[in-house]
């Protein structure tokens, strides 16, 4: 079972979400249970884990063509069938360029060269590393290179990562509706989305929701921060027949908790109430 977290805006808390599923799922569940977070830009989920155990650390890498301008006829082919706009030829000057920061390593201007003046040069991703928590439950975490504007290739190995073994895999994705959103939603068996009850919550959620309906992907809502804006996000999930999954209060001691990064440790019995609810609802 794989299950996405996910929110239309950074904030409203999807990884305190994430890693509280997955931390009260470890700990009275006996299932195998994998967190990834595919925050690779700011991956935040292992702040909350106190002494966590590294079990490996890899460093991953994209393929970056390199165009040998001793060779090449300057044909502008390899330009012609880049869908990225990665490639620059000027024929009458015999200039060849590639944009590396753009480049998806699709392989296509590599197929498309004929005289052999394109190889491929491996150029840092960024890195995945593996940990286990206190229950011996894995998390995955995906960190990008620093400049590196690839996201969503990195989400892509950081997802290829997971065991085929694990029941339940809970992917933290990014905030936002973009590709890398995309990325990581896209081949999972449900979407909670976490929001907040105020207008900026509602404004990206309305986005977000449009997203998954657009992929055929079943999602419910999760309202954090309840008690504080106003009550216009439950209208909107009434008016549409969204499935709510439930809310979790605001506390300032929660706040506080979430501050110092103790919220697994220091988690208040009506905010534990309030996840065994929404586990029961998604899990069983």
């Amino acid at each position: 079972m794989k299950i996405a977290i996910a929110s239309g805006k950074g904030g409203t808390g999807k990884t305190t979400v994430s890693v509280s599923l997955f931390h009260l799922l470890s700990v009275n569940t006996e299932k195998k249970i994998q967190l990834i977070d595919c925050d690779v830009e700011e991956p935040n989920d292992m702040l909350f884990f106190h002494e966590p155990v590294k079990t490996s650390e890899e460093k991953v890498f994209q393929l970056i063509p390199e165009i040998d301008t001793s060779v090449c006829t300057f044909c502008g082919k390899c330009a012609d069938w880049c869908e990225f706009n990665a490639l620059t030829v000027i024929s009458k000057i015999g200039f060849a360029e590639v944009h590396s920061e753009l480049c998806h390593s699709c392989g296509a201007c590599s197929v498309a060269c004929e005289y052999g003046a394109i190889t491929e040069c491996e150029k840092p991703l960024g890195v995945i590393s593996k940990y286990r928590n206190r229950n011996g439950k894995e998390i995955i975490e995906g960190r990008l290179e620093v400049g590196s504007a690839m996201q969503t290739a990195l989400i892509k190995k950081v997802k290829n990562t997971a065991s085929s073994c694990s029941e339940i895999i809970l992917f933290d994705a990014p905030p936002g509706t973009s590709c890398p959103v995309v990325e990581t939603v896209a081949d999972a068996d449900f979407v909670i989305l976490v929001t907040e009850p105020t207008p900026f919550g509602l404004n990206d959620l309305k986005i977000t929701v449009d997203l998954l309906k657009n992929l055929k992907i079943p999602f419910g809502v999760i309202v954090n921060k309840a008690g504080l804006g106003s009550d216009e996000v439950y209208t909107f999930l009434r008016d549409n027949n969204i499935e709510s999954l439930g809310e979790i209060p605001f506390t300032t001691e929660y706040a506080s908790s979430y501050s110092s990064g103790d919220i697994l440790t220091h988690i208040p019995e009506n905010i534990e109430n309030a996840y065994e609810k929404i586990i029961a609802k998604i899990f069983t």
